[in-house]
């Protein structure tokens, strides 16, 4: 969910945000280059 600009956003969904970009997947050059072609 995006804020519109000039809106506060709240301590816990700062929180939330932090830990989401923290425990997101981190893909390899390979796998990516494997998702790309499985999906063509």
């Amino acid at each position: 969910m995006r804020q519109k600009p000039g809106t506060k956003q709240s301590h816990g969904e700062k929180v939330v945000k932090d830990i989401r970009r923290a425990t997101r997947k981190q893909y390899s050059a390979e796998e990516k280059i494997r998702i790309v072609l499985d999906g063509a």
